[in-house]
């Protein structure tokens, strides 16, 4: 009975809801008739759309009652109720605002404004700009399209090669947050250690996250810490994922340098599948195979294998006596064949593998649930310093009779997952969700050998090693009300959020196979060799960490017109760790329109940033080559460390007496103006201030030629110590300048510039030392303790290591099929320094240079589109080292104490600085791309 009476309600409950949907046609064309192919028709306040075909015709099927919004780049976006009607035409009026010109980071309010109506600077890259030139991952396409970005590809650098440092508006890479969708994006577990810009930070790997993936990337160039917590000191990168309900595109990349390496390889696809008019999935995916690249130069080693320590001229030898030396290791190299080319200095090898999803689909009684995330799997290859035949101490001449190059080889693992649930609850929009993040970098070693592993008869020497892994692990619950009220008392509009935030953080260490790290006893005449695995020793058993924190945070944000001229919004966030303890954070902004065209924007605040769980916890025992030397092993000690924290009276175990980590805190400042002119015309001009206390470093080395730091490290097998430590008080200043024009000519051609630019001055102001043994230190001169927490060296690294100031220029033109895209980028001036004053003569400036890339395109169909370009197309390479008279190796009347090599890049034995650099230095490249849409 219950079934006879079930199946005819269904029957006509099914005819009703069909009966309330109709199938509306039309087309979509310009004011002057032209059919305007790819213009979007979406069913308002839903993700049931279509794209219009190439006569500007669609067809859609929507409730009787729907608006539809149609909508297509350059023209001004109508929204059309239907009121019924099956059939309509639409004619779309040219417009100089862009689609991407609405954002929604930096405020919680309800609504998007365009950038120019905002209270702070948000510059917006769109996918089409994204795959506009040669360019193939996030950090890459930021560094040449944002002028306050800057990432340049580090080499011989371990993990640094494989994870680009990134820093913003002239501050570090963990003073910028990075959000996915709005939501927290998780740090990487790599912590920079070794000399290069970023040294001591740990950043976020902005290269997992597919391109194809991306359906727009939002730069708020302001403090952000009240809005949204640690790490948006700089500002916050707000990647939004492509949510498209139909549609398939993919694209194919083939492109290499001049020097025919470098190769590039990439396959994209992204996949829009609507979801029954109730949601939407889409799909991205990213094969990206890379190769290295190498400039290095002739090893200029005056003795490659009869010399010592790295190949200098033993003491003591006239100048007839260093001539006739060389000419005999000279005579060996030719016999031999060595190689003199023997570093590479360049990109690493990559191989990236990444898929990405973001969905959302309506539930029902309003609710609507969504998802994002996405997993990568990247491998890469970089080299180290080569090992000469003359260093016996860190080879066995039994396996490499002509010295090695050492390779570490990376492998990431990254996954993250974003679920969430939205609902309206009396007026207020209430988002709940769950944002998890995972990164791990697994270290292999290859090419290599363990020198302090005596030779055996009838067995070979391990050439290698696991060396170990770190892992960093986020999950972040957080929930959020927000509710836009209009005609508030004398207020025209007041937008609340407020909402708390739970969030979970994990960082581990894992131990590398004992081979990787173990010293057995090895001795070369009267020195021991070096331990563990040459270029990586692996992680060792009193090195592994797991450490874990909590963090509960609450927030309010207000934003108000308080008149039609007058935007004001302020902005609370209280925060408590549970490893260090608490903050708050306020930041209060406004807008204000002098006239329709011209507004005022500024604001101020203070914020902070945590201590990274990596920077807290992170230890480990490195080979490094420093100032041509033999390789020294270096221990990176944890702020935990007795080392550390132990003063140089303690009996039991003496130590420099540096206190706890604790969060870095900042005020900023910003003044701006936005005006638009001529209809086309957009200009804003933003300047800035941030000063920061207790900014964390990582400390200069601390060496055992100090009799104090022998006292310290007298039980260690190491003969230098680093660590990290609140060291510094900073100031930035600069101002962000961007001019954009873009008109549509006629309506077959379109045409867009674009003027940005970036000046930023960074200045260490003062020194922070709680430390009795580094403050009281009796060494005088150079040597000193306090001289060595953070030298000049590490200063004017912090200082000038990334360059001052960046332009931007670029321009496109269509018409017709037909595309050019066209951009020179100028990156400022960098600086290096020598740790020690005495030989300030090796400080060295490099100066700015322009990069011009240039792309021509064809839509041969609606479908497929084909584009040919080159990056770099002058073929402009960075500064050289500069030789001194020290370090030349046919210089024979030059001091035959002095080492060849200068300090500013290790060895100063490749072309280019390596530890330092504006764009990187592979040179001209050229690309072909092809696209194809469905």
């Amino acid at each position: 009975m219950k079934k006879t009476l079930f199946t005819p309600l269904f029957v006509v409950a099914a005819l009703a809801a069909h009966a309330q949907t109709i199938t509306v046609t039309g087309r979509v064309l310009s004011a002057s008739g032209e059919a305007q192919p790819g213009a979007t028709v979406l069913q308002n306040g839903t993700t049931n759309g279509t794209a219009a075909n190439a006569n500007g015709e669609f067809s859609l099927a929507v409730p009787t009652g729907a608006t539809l919004t149609i909508s297509a780049i350059g023209y001004a976006t109508q929204q059309v109720p239907l009121n019924g009607r099956t059939r309509l035409d639409v004619r779309l009026v040219a417009s100089a605002t862009d689609l991407g010109d609405v954002v929604v980071t930096g405020s919680r309010a309800t609504e998007g404004r365009s950038r120019i109506l905002t209270t702070a600077p948000v510059d917006v890259i769109s996918a089409r700009d994204i795959k506009a030139f040669a360019q193939t991952d996030v950090s890459q396409v930021l560094s040449f399209q944002a002028p306050s970005f800057q990432s340049a590809r580090q080499t011989m650098a371990d993990g640094t090669d494989h994870i680009d440092p990134a820093s913003l508006r002239g501050l570090g890479p963990d003073q910028v947050l990075v959000l996915v969708n709005g939501k927290r994006r998780h740090q990487q577990s790599l912590v920079n250690i070794n000399g290069t810009v970023g040294r001591g930070s740990v950043g976020t790997d902005l290269n997992v996250i597919p391109t194809a993936s991306i359906k727009r990337i939002e730069v708020l160039r302001d403090g952000a810490a009240a809005l949204y917590g640690s790490d948006a000191i700089a500002g916050v990168i707000n990647i939004q994922l492509k949510d498209d309900s139909t549609g398939v595109s993919s694209s194919a990349l083939y492109g290499q340098t001049v020097e025919s390496d470098g190769k590039t390889e990439q396959v994209d696809f992204n996949v829009g599948i609507g979801l029954h008019e109730r949601g939407f999935l889409d799909l991205s995916g990213q094969l990206l195979n890379r190769g290295y690249t190498n400039r290095g130069f002739a090893d200029r080693a005056p003795l490659i294998y009869l010399g010592n320590n790295s190949g200098n001229f033993p003491n003591g030898l006239d100048e007839a006596g260093r001539r006739d030396l060389k000419a005999q290791d000279d005579a060996l190299v030719a016999k031999n064949g060595f190689d003199r080319n023997d570093l590479r200095v360049g990109q690493s090898a990559s191989r990236n593998f990444g898929g990405f999803v973001n969905g959302g689909y309506r539930l029902g009684a309003g609710y609507e649930a969504y998802v994002s995330g996405g997993a990568t799997y990247r491998t890469g290859q970089g080299s180290g310093f080569n090992r000469l035949p003359n260093q016996a101490t860190s080879s066995d001449l039994t396996i490499y009779p002509n010295g090695y190059l050492p390779f570490i080889n990376t492998t990431i693992y990254d996954q993250s997952a974003i679920v969430g649930l939205r609902k309206t609850y009396g007026g207020f929009a209430v988002d709940l969700s769950n944002t998890f993040g995972r990164n791990e970098l697994r270290y292999d070693v290859s090419n290599s050998i363990n020198a302090s592993i005596p030779q055996r008869v009838g067995s070979r020497n391990p050439t290698e090693f696991y060396s170990g892994r770190l892992a960093f692990a986020q999950n972040t619950v957080n929930l959020g009300a927000t509710r836009r009220f209009t005609e508030v008392g004398p207020l025209a509009t007041l937008n609340v959020a407020f909402g708390g935030e739970f969030r979970y953080d994990n960082f581990l260490i894992g131990r590398g196979e004992y081979s990787s790290y173990a010293y057995q006893g090895r001795v070369i005449g009267t020195t021991p060799a070096n331990p563990g695995a040459q270029v990586f020793p692996g992680y060792q058993p009193q090195d592994e960490v797991n450490k874990s924190r909590t963090n509960v945070a609450g927030y309010l944000d207000l934003e108000s017109d308080i008149t039609e001229k007058l935007l004001v919004h302020a902005a609370g966030r209280a925060e408590r760790y549970s490893d260090f303890g608490g903050n708050v954070s306020g930041q209060a902004g406004a807008r204000y329109s002098i006239t329709e065209g011209v507004a005022l924007r500024g604001s101020i605040g203070n914020g902070f940033r945590a201590p990274s769980l990596q920077q807290r916890y992170f230890t480990s025992t490195a080979t490094q080559v420093v100032s041509g030397s033999d390789p020294r092993q270096v221990l990176t000690a944890n702020n935990d460390n007795a080392l550390v924290r132990n003063a140089i009276d303690n009996a039991t175990q003496p130590g420099f007496g540096v206190g706890a980590l604790k969060q870095e805190k900042s005020t900023n400042y910003s003044l701006g103006l936005t005006a638009r002119f001529l209809r086309t015309f957009t200009l804003t001009a933003d300047l800035y201030q941030v000063d920061i206390r207790d900014r964390i470093v990582l400390s200069s080395q601390f060496t055992t030629s100090n009799p104090t730091v022998a006292t310290i490290l007298r039980n260690t097998p190491v003969s230098a110590i680093q660590f990290f430590a609140n060291a510094v008080n900073t100031r930035t200043r600069g101002i962000d300048i961007v001019l954009n024009e873009r008109q549509r000519l006629t309506n077959k051609s379109t045409i867009g510039f674009t003027a940005a630019a970036n000046f930023n001055q960074t200045t260490v102001r003062s020194f922070n030392s709680s430390s009795s043994t580094i403050n009281n230190d009796p060494t005088p001169g150079t040597a000193s303790l306090q001289n060595t927490l953070f030298n000049r060296q590490q200063r004017v690294r912090l200082e000038s290591g990334n360059p001052r100031s960046k332009i931007v220029l670029s321009a496109n033109y269509t018409y017709g099929i037909f595309g050019i895209e066209a951009r020179s980028v100028r990156f400022g001036e960098i600086q290096t320094a020598d740790a020690d004053p005495a030989r300030a003569a090796l400080d060295q400036t490099y100066s700015a240079k322009w990069i011009s890339d240039l792309t021509v395109n064809a839509q041969l169909t609606k479908q497929i589109n084909l584009a040919i370009g080159a990056s770099n197309i002058f073929n402009v390479y960075p500064d050289k080292v500069a030789i001194s008279p020290r370090n030349d190796p046919n210089n024979f009347s030059a001091d035959p104490n002095l080492s060849y090599a200068s300090n500013q890049d290790n060895s100063n034995r490749g072309r280019y600085l390596y530890n330092a650099n504006q764009f990187g230095f592979n040179g001209a490249y050229y690309f072909a791309r092809f696209n194809v849409n469905f």
